[in-house]
């Protein structure tokens, strides 16, 4: 029986409406608008409606409310899949996932406009939002009915596979932290060149705390590259005969190169806030991609116990 399509259209709602949240959040931090209400909330500059409408206030203040929106349609939809998909296993885990990590978001939000907080735990900020919209994302994927179409829920991957996409996931977080980390150390220019932090001294070692955040994630982004290009070479040689994970992982590669392109980008037309944002809406489908794959691994591995 398929799914309702009203529920259909109400997740896809709620996952645009996280990545709203996700763009909306790294527009705060680009424009440096994290203060445009002031120490104020929820309330903005004393008022619960703007009186005096800046660029800063506008942008701050249509996050707060995008937020708002997206969490109370998020809410609806938890409750919604668990009353009508709740004997699908992975339901209640992704609802209540998605609530938990969106009301963190939230709270880290606030506690930075009220009291300000470093720029090592801001940094988690993104991330933190960023598992909310993976979570509703598979959530909404179950809704369409995708492990049905692309026999995904019939998938058995080898222990090489499981392993190295497990692994790869918790790497793409420290990949997304580092990135999130450049950001908030206002470090996105400090190295002029790329790829490396000065082309005519390739090998030379940064010179201070901003150059190390800078080059350290261009070193993570590396290694990740690497590590999809591998697993992506191994899903297309053993995996032909699994859709879901042949195509998975063919996206994910193509992904990553759109990223490091958007990262290349990013530095040489000095930090152009549309391809940075871009850059942010890159390693948000990454992540959820990625996280996808983790659900067929668990997947894989129900299908063998039974």
């Amino acid at each position: 029986m398929q799914h309702n399509r009203y529920m259909k259209w109400f997740a896809v709602a709620a996952s645009v409406g996280m990545l709203f949240i996700l763009i909306g959040g790294a527009l705060v931090t680009k424009t440096d608008s994290g203060l445009g209400c002031g120490r104020n909330w929820p309330d903005c500059n004393g008022s619960l409606i703007p009186k005096e409408i800046t660029p800063e206030v506008l942008i701050e203040f249509s996050h707060r409310v995008v937020t708002g929106v997206v969490s109370i349609s998020i809410l609806g939809l938890t409750i919604w899949t668990w009353r009508k998909l709740g004997h699908i296993r992975e339901v209640k885990f992704l609802g209540s996932l998605a609530m938990f990590f969106l009301i963190a978001q939230a709270l880290i939000g606030a506690a930075q406009v009220l009291w300000g907080q470093g720029d090592f735990i801001l940094a988690l900020h993104f991330g933190i939002s960023l598992i909310s919209f993976a979570a509703v994302l598979l959530l909404s994927m179950i809704v369409f009915e995708v492990d049905r179409k692309f026999d995904a829920d019939q998938v058995f991957i080898g222990k090489k596979l499981r392993w190295h996409t497990i692994a790869v996931t918790i790497y793409s977080y420290l990949v997304v932290y580092t990135g999130a980390l450049v950001r908030h150390t206002d470090s996105s220019l400090v190295c002029p060149d790329w790829p490396f932090c000065y082309n005519e001294t390739p090998f030379g070692l940064p010179n201070n705390m901003y150059e190390w955040v800078q080059m350290g994630h261009r070193l993570a982004v590396l290694i990740i590259f690497i590590w999809i290009a591998y697993i992506t070479w191994h899903a297309v040689k053993e995996y032909k005969d699994q859709r879901v994970i042949y195509w998975g992982w063919i996206i994910a590669f193509s992904i990553v190169v759109l990223q490091v392109i958007a990262g290349m980008l990013v530095v040489l037309t000095r930090l152009n806030l549309t391809i940075a944002l871009v850059h942010s809406l890159l390693i948000s489908l990454l992540f959820g991609l990625l996280c996808y794959m983790i659900m067929l691994v668990s997947r894989s591995n129900h299908n063998e116990k039974r």
